[in-house]
């Protein structure tokens, strides 16, 4: 039989399927993988140089386009980039999977920031007072119910429940439903001011109107519910009843934004209301308000040379003002009234020397003049007067001894003879209780004078914000609110579910003595500091000025190089907000660490502390931050190239500021609504500034600001050829948040630095404002939360 060689026998049929069906796919297998979609290109809106020139210096702005409002043409052109700057943000996100994780932060915050439906009701006489949501509605209601009424039945949560036997009718009464308002205002409504008159007959209250803005005063009748015919008035900033409520007070500014006139109204009257008031100096600004007993109205003028308080006595507005108190302009000058003396709150210098915090005064209010002030307090290098409140029978007041709070009470009347001053401890105080690590005090509304019962929200960065009620008769306190329930798999950590089991508990209702240490209480406060660290630092700044550092982090997920996220505002000496979000959990439990940078410029440090970081001192607020971010990454606190930044408003131009200054140190940042145009807004203002924003930021008609402006501005100071951290700005194309400021910064960083599509530089813009719609707030902070850990870091 005639053999076949060995390389040509037949093979069983499957391996001969199988070798056709390799030739057949031989070209799928050598043809080569597809090529990675190219990142998005970044929009480059037109460049039209400007030349501007002041004290003999001439610089060109390419973008000063976009901030020409009345230019039809700028702005058609500017709605086209405004538009490709929204599809290249969406395509960023869409490349890098931020938009998927973005939507799946907002499902994991919606339970932390929902909201209570009701605010804790407020008693005022028999009156409790209260805003609640309504099923399926935007926004709130404002309501009220008698006190006495099935009071059995009263709960914080729900103030409406029972039913008026007596006369057939629900217990509450809805005063203003804002939803109907923002029918009234376009589909929009935002409150400024809202005030109940002293005999609960009347609500003034002022709304945003979008086509005029400005706010809009209206008054309603409480007992018809109806708008009264008058007063409604335009561009309305302060409001004062006077006669007791038969009357109403209130201020309107001047196509500047300057409060410059006060007007009174009669209500029920015919009359055109009565011109009270009006300031010539258009650097002076008015500002009104009652005292809480309602006995005057303070008026305080403020302006470039001098600050003044006048009193109107509320029973006869139109005997003329009295002036009771003047000083050096740019400081703080808060009047009470309480059993025939004026309190004066102030940190105005005292004999000619400048002070650096607040004092308390007091004279008797029928006195003439501007003098006759006595001291009531006796300085104590230790601790510093806050703010103060008062009630009939106590004064509070919100101590810091070094960076520690207190809560003080003080029997009043205070002895009628002050011979000397006196230190605190001679006043008979009580110190009420507080938790660790409080950052921040806030009073409540604490509208009722005569009552001995006064609201604070006490502020932690480990606890959500807690509205406290402390009964200052008996020394009882009880928390009222808390709220963002957080879970720990079937653990309730804090919230309101757990403030309600507590609040019928006998036990949760503390004694106060002249109590110094609450550690023994701090499991009564539903506090984290189980789950979350917080610790304290101070960092050497580039002078060797010590700078506060708070830093919090998770104790679960606390390891070696943790990425991080730095927080700073240091403007106009506010506090920097270290209060619990509940939006930074999604970050901690992912191994964040987040801090915050109390630089010179904000609070906490008194006035020199402020004056520091202000002006041609600007500077300082910026080497401060930049000295406590190099603190956090050498000390391995945070790891190297995975720190990140944030900023809101006067924080945005700090934050820019310090990533011009050492753009390689930070790896990410949110800007939202900042201010980075600094010297062209101070220049040529777009939109109304005050004196004090001046103060703060600089003149730059004067050289020497004009100089230092130049030198930290955030626009002006883009490095060139330089690699950036990667930037989300977020702002409004509301007029008033001057969202030009926003898209002139990112053309210009997109034109100098370094282009790298792993550090885009994006621009998110809305339409309306975030802060009035949960959902749009929801939406933000996740999409914010999910920037920042897509890019912060670089895996």
């Amino acid at each position: 039989m005639l053999r076949l060689p060995t390389l040509f026998s037949p093979k069983p049929l499957i391996f001969r399927l199988l070798a056709a069906a390799e030739v057949r796919f031989a070209h799928r297998r050598a043809a080569k993988p597809a090529p990675p979609i190219p990142p998005p290109t970044p929009p480059r809106p037109p460049q039209k140089p400007v030349p501007f020139t002041v004290h003999g210096v001439t610089w060109h702005d390419p973008f000063s386009w976009m901030s020409n409002l009345s230019d039809n043409v700028a702005m058609r052109h500017m709605d086209v980039y405004i538009e490709q700057e929204e599809k290249y943000t969406e395509a960023v996100l869409a490349t890098t999977g931020a938009d998927r994780l973005q939507r799946k932060l907002q499902i994991e915050m919606a339970p932390r920031m929902a909201s209570d439906l009701c605010t804790p009701p407020v008693r005022w006489g028999p009156w409790l007072y209260y805003r609640r949501m309504e099923e399926g509605k935007q926004y709130p209601v404002l309501c009220r119910r008698l006190a006495r009424l099935h009071e059995e039945f009263i709960s914080y949560s729900e103030p409406s429940a029972g039913f008026d036997y007596t006369t057939g009718k629900r217990i509450e009464q809805k005063l203003l439903d804002y939803n109907q308002e923002a029918e009234r205002f376009g589909g929009y409504s935002h409150e400024e001011l809202s005030e109940v008159s002293p005999d609960h007959h009347f609500l003034a209250y002022t709304m945003y109107d979008k086509d005029k803005d400005c706010f809009t005063l209206s008054v309603r009748d409480l007992t018809t519910g109806s708008l009264c015919d008058k007063p409604r008035a335009d561009r309305v900033a302060n409001l004062s009843w006077a006669m007791n409520g038969k009357a109403l007070l209130y201020t309107v500014t001047d196509n500047e934004k300057r409060p410059y006139r006060i007007f009174c109204s009669i209500l029920g009257s015919g009359k055109d209301d009565i011109l009270i008031l009006e300031e010539p100096d258009k650097d002076a600004y008015v500002n009104i308000r009652n005292t809480k007993d309602f006995q005057f109205v303070t008026v305080n003028t403020f302006s470039t040379t001098y600050s003044k308080v006048y009193l109107i006595n509320a029973a006869d507005p139109f005997s003329g003002m009295t002036l009771v108190w003047e000083s050096e302009p740019h400081v703080h000058c808060a009047i009470e009234h309480h059993r025939g003396y004026i309190y004066l709150l102030t940190n105005a210098a005292r004999g000619g020397v400048a002070v650096d915090s607040h004092y308390l005064l007091r004279r008797i209010a029928e006195a003439s003049g501007s003098n006759n002030w006595e001291s009531i307090l006796l300085e104590d290098p230790g601790a510093t007067i806050e703010d103060v409140d008062f009630c009939d029978t106590h004064m509070v007041l919100i101590l810091k001894e070094g960076k520690t709070f207190r809560l003080c009470s003080i029997p009043l009347p205070l002895p009628v003879d002050f011979k000397e001053p006196v230190h605190l401890a001679a006043l008979r105080p009580s110190y009420l209780a507080l938790p660790k690590h409080v950052c921040q005090i806030s009073p409540g509304p604490n509208y009722d004078y005569y009552s001995s019962t006064m609201r604070f929200i006490i502020s932690s960065p480990v606890m959500p914000d807690a509205v406290v009620d402390y009964n200052l008769s008996d020394g009882k306190w009880c928390i009222v609110q808390q709220q963002n329930m957080l879970h720990e798999r079937t653990r309730t950590l804090y919230g309101t579910a757990s403030v309600a089991n507590n609040i019928n508990k006998s036990s949760f209702s503390q004694s106060f003595g002249t109590i110094h240490e609450v550690n023994d209480l701090d499991n009564m406060w539903n506090e984290l500091s189980e789950f979350y660290a917080c610790e304290y630092y101070d960092v050497s700044s580039n002078d060797g000025v010590l700078v506060p550092l708070t830093v919090v982090y998770s104790r679960k997920h606390k390891q070696e190089g943790n990425p991080g996220l730095l927080h700073g505002h240091g403007a106009y000496g506010e506090l920097l907000d270290k209060r619990w979000r509940s939006e930074l959990k999604s970050l901690l439990d992912r191994g964040w660490i987040i801090a915050y940078a109390d630089v010179r410029g904000g609070g906490g440090g008194g006035k020199k502390w402020h004056h520091d970081g202000r002006r041609t001192k600007k500077q300082n607020s910026i080497n401060d931050f930049v000295s406590c971010a190099e603190f956090l990454v050498n000390q391995g606190i945070v790891k190297e190239n995975s720190l990140a930044a944030w900023g809101y408003s006067a924080g945005g131009l700090l934050v820019a500021s310090a990533i011009n200054t050492r753009p390689d140190l930070f790896r990410a940042a949110v800007l939202k609504v900042p201010f980075l145009d600094v010297c062209n807004t101070l220049l040529y203002p777009i939109l109304p500034l005050t004196p004090v924003d001046y103060e703060e930021f600089g003149y730059p008609v004067e050289l020497e600001d004009f100089l230092a402006i130049k030198k930290y501005s955030p626009y002006d100071n883009i490095q060139k050829d330089a690699l950036y951290p990667s930037v989300l700005v977020t702002s409004s194309f509301i007029t008033r948040f001057g969202f030009w400021e926003a898209a002139k910064w990112v053309a210009k960083v997109r034109d100098h630095t370094i282009y790298d599509p792993q550090r885009p530089i994006l621009l998110n813009l809305t339409t309306d404002v975030v802060e009035e719609n949960k959902y749009l707030e929801s939406k933000e902070l996740a999409l914010e939360t999910a920037f920042l850990i897509k890019m912060g870091t670089d895996s």
